[in-house]
């Protein structure tokens, strides 16, 4: 008896054993699709790199260049630049903060206030920074930051934006936020699918932090130097006073750190990159399954008829590693598979046959036009948007997209509304 104990016990941990060794090899492991990963690794990921590396000098050689440890001694960390990107890309070359600030037209010392340049590297107080904050409630619950900028370093978040973001490449598989693409192309891949899945990742961009910033700007070509002023000028700090909303205290917590604000112009671009991998990752993962795959910001949706089916559970096991490989994090409680009896959604689309809004979305917009007609549009504006007549147009141009016909029909209660009442 205790000799066959003894032989469970050894076959049960030779199986662990095995087991364990499946798992570790498949976390570095990537899905099938992409044969180039081992080369590029990690594009717009560098590998760490010490703060103070590159040629020590005598003299200062730019504005704000730091010390190597020694008095009479400074890092020059503006050299290493790659000039064959920046001229495919036809993108600004930038070495130091002066260059930066020659090409935005500021002085040096103001771009270094702009860009919260201190030991500290986040202002003291609301007062002193240069966001505005408002809380808004998430609709999964909990309460979101919206973070935006003030008029100065917003006007140069988006040059940088239209001058150097815009030009960078990204993955067909992201549709969010590129030139071209829309919430509709981004439905159109998954329309009159068998099987649909969708996840979302959680704190999107609040999960982009300034070192992964820092690394977009060096992997596009500029140097550590230029990288860490532009990532600062793109990333924020809270204030130290800024306090958590009453539902939901420990919200502000997640913001701590600098990261990507939500409400930059250059917020959704960087967040865009930062996914890069990601996008290259799940697409051949989506390929090797006869599945579709495209991102929208946020929202990963899968697609395929009903071969996908009995290969979900497997499907759906490996999406969460390569979405945790890539440091983000998914949102079980929102993921959904839907299958063709149910109603389909991407991104508030309908896709069971064409794509189309949903009936609750036209029903509650149309509600909130004959509103504005009969009490005045300052009643519907209970979210407080500063320029309410466009938010509506831009609500009914959506539809317009997706249904023209029932666009128009919204088109014409809008031109209805006294704007002056």
């Amino acid at each position: 008896m205790m000799w066959y104990l003894i032989l469970i016990a050894v076959v049960t941990g030779i199986g662990v054993m095995v087991a364990r060794s499946r798992v570790r090899g498949a976390s570095r492991s990537r899905p099938p699709g992409d044969s180039r990963w081992r080369r590029l690794r990690r594009p717009f990921q560098h590998p760490p790199t010490p703060r103070t590396s590159g040629e020590v000098v005598r003299q200062p050689p730019y504005a704000f260049s730091y010390g190597a440890g020694g008095k009479g001694r400074f890092c020059d960390l503006s050299q290493d630049l790659n000039l064959d990107r920046l001229t495919t890309w036809k993108l600004p070359v930038l070495r130091t903060p002066d260059d930066i600030a020659q090409w935005l037209g500021l002085p040096v010392n103001r771009l270094a206030w702009l860009a919260h340049r201190c030991r500290r590297g986040r202002p003291e107080g609301v007062q002193q920074s240069h966001y505005h904050y408002r809380w808004l409630p998430k609709a999964s619950g909990g309460m979101r930051l919206i973070e935006s900028p003030k008029r100065e370093l917003k006007a140069i978040q988006r040059r940088i934006l239209k001058e150097i973001l815009q030009a960078v490449p990204v993955p067909a598989a992201a549709h969010g936020f590129v030139r071209g693409r829309s919430i509709k192309t981004h439905a159109v891949l998954h329309e009159r699918m068998h099987v649909l899945v969708r996840i979302d990742l959680r704190d999107f961009y609040a999960s982009v932090g300034f070192n992964r910033v820092v690394a977009i700007f060096r992997t596009i070509g500029y140097p550590r130097e230029a990288a860490l002023w532009l990532a600062r000028l793109t990333t924020a700090a809270l204030p130290t006073n800024l306090a958590g909303p009453p539902e939901d205290p420990g919200a502000v917590w997640r913001y701590r750190r600098r990261h990507l604000p939500q409400g930059a112009p250059t917020s959704p671009a960087l967040a865009n990159l930062s996914a890069y991998w990601l996008d290259k990752r799940l697409t051949g993962l989506a390929r090797a399954f006869g599945a579709n795959y495209s991102r929208y910001a946020d929202d990963l949706t899968f697609s395929g008829d009903d071969a996908l089916d009995p290969k979900l559970r497997v499907l759906i096991q490996l999406i969460e590693q390569v979405v945790r490989d890539e440091r983000f994090h998914s949102h079980r409680k929102k993921r959904r598979v839907l299958r063709r009896h149910q109603r389909q959604v991407v991104t508030g689309v309908v896709v069971n046959d064409k794509p189309n809004v949903s009936r609750r979305d036209f029903d509650q917009l149309k509600a909130v036009l004959h509103n504005c007609v009969q009490f005045g549009p300052a009643s519907q504006n209970r979210e407080g948007h500063a320029h309410f007549a466009a938010h509506l147009r831009g609500r009914i141009a959506h539809v317009q997209q997706l249904n023209p016909s029932r666009g128009a029909k919204l088109l014409a209660v809008y031109g209805q509304i006294d704007w002056g009442r």
